[in-house]
């Protein structure tokens, strides 16, 4: 059985150590456990590690030794993505001020994952930003991406 490739947007890396949000963290924190099970092969981006890394807060160290601790493979910046990201901004789904967001987009769909986990609800898990960046995909030959927050992706355990 094939397992299925997914992409940590920058937002995952912060829900771990996220106290004033209990379900987010409890849901991202069994994502990491499913990932280390091997029911996911998880990837990230330059640009994730460019934003975990320009973070200045005590917790910046802890969030970048996820992506070491759960094996995460860091996609490198391409002009592939960089492209396919402007192509997102030149339509409108993604605010040129959120760029990254569109490059997190894009660097996912270029190396073909299945999908992608956020929590960023504003800009990247939304029904607009779904549908309009999948028919930018169509329309530049790459294949469908899901988009999903934590909560559609993991299995939750019945206690009954």
């Amino acid at each position: 059985m094939r397992i299925p490739t997914i992409y940590l947007e920058t937002t995952i890396f912060n829900f771990p150590f996220a106290d004033d949000a209990p379900q987010y963290k409890a849901d991202t924190l069994q994502l990491f456990e499913e990932i280390k099970s091997g029911k996911f092969k998880p990837f990230t981006s330059q640009y994730v590690l460019d934003e975990l890394e320009a973070a200045q807060d005590a917790l910046r160290e802890d969030r970048l030794k996820l992506i070491q601790k759960y094996a995460v493979e860091v996609i490198p910046e391409s002009e592939e993505a960089k492209s396919l990201a402007l192509a997102y901004i030149k339509a409108g789904i993604i605010p040129q001020t959120y760029s990254t967001d569109g490059f997190h987009i894009a660097a996912a769909s270029v190396k073909g994952l299945d999908f992608i986990v956020s929590l960023n609800f504003r800009h990247i898990v939304k029904r607009k930003t779904i549908e309009e960046t999948e028919l930018i995909n169509f329309r530049e030959g790459y294949k469908k991406i899901g988009i999903y927050s934590p909560a559609e992706v993991i299995d939750y355990a019945e206690n009954i």
